[in-house]
């Protein structure tokens, strides 16, 4: 099979799937990221580009980051998150495996955002009904997808995965908490050689 029959047949085929993708050693850098990018984008699309009884984003307020930490930061948190908690549990799935196999999770959770932007041109409020049950179940979806995917990728157990996965949204979240904090710190950084540097300027013009 192609690259895109196996992320085709990892999706539609829960459990199996990514099964098949480990003996047989499938799975594609390259889709993993065009996925996450789409990711980011989509996230994008269903708040910018909805329609207007759906949209309440203030245009003169864009900002990229937001969308970009929700997608392409989280997944490389949760990514390098659960290889390190999985290395010290034993598991067996590669860095690699993991950004692929959870990338491919998400494609139904990406679909539904560029779907209910579709649908938000098309259905009136009263029928917004449709567009939470789209993303409900795709969400689901999604989540059922990842949690089999590290089943599988690590060979845990139910009750392993679950551990793993509760340790690693816990590593997430200190990996985000240090990147705000240095973030914030090269802020003050900033502020601060910038002032010295127009203070020296101000003292040289006069």
């Amino acid at each position: 099979m192609s690259e895109i029959e196996w992320l085709k047949y990892s999706v539609t085929h829960i459990g199996e799937g990514f099964e098949d993708m480990k003996w047989k050693k499938a799975g594609s850098l390259k889709l993993a990221f065009l996925t996450v990018l789409l990711l980011f984008f989509g996230l994008i699309a269903r708040e910018r580009l909805s329609g207007f009884q759906f949209g309440s984003i203030d245009e003169k307020t864009f900002s990229i980051v937001p969308y970009a930490v929700r997608s392409i930061v989280s997944f490389s948190a949760w990514t390098i998150g659960n290889w390190a908690v999985c290395t010290l549990l034993d598991g067996e799935g590669t860095l690699r495996n993991i950004c692929i196999y959870s990338a491919y999770s998400l494609v139904p959770y990406t679909a539904q955002l560029y779907i209910n932007t579709l649908f938000s041109h098309i259905l009136t409020g009263d029928e917004k009904i449709f567009m939470d049950i789209v993303e409900i179940v795709c969400t689901v979806w999604s989540m059922v997808l990842v949690f089999t995917a590290l089943k599988t990728v690590h060979r845990y157990s139910v009750l392993k995965t679950a551990t793993a996965v509760v340790l690693t949204l816990f590593a997430m979240f200190i990996m985000l908490f240090l990147l705000v904090l240095f973030a914030s710190l090269l802020q003050q950084i900033w502020q601060f050689v910038s002032a010295v540097f127009t203070e020296i300027f101000y003292r040289l013009r006069t």
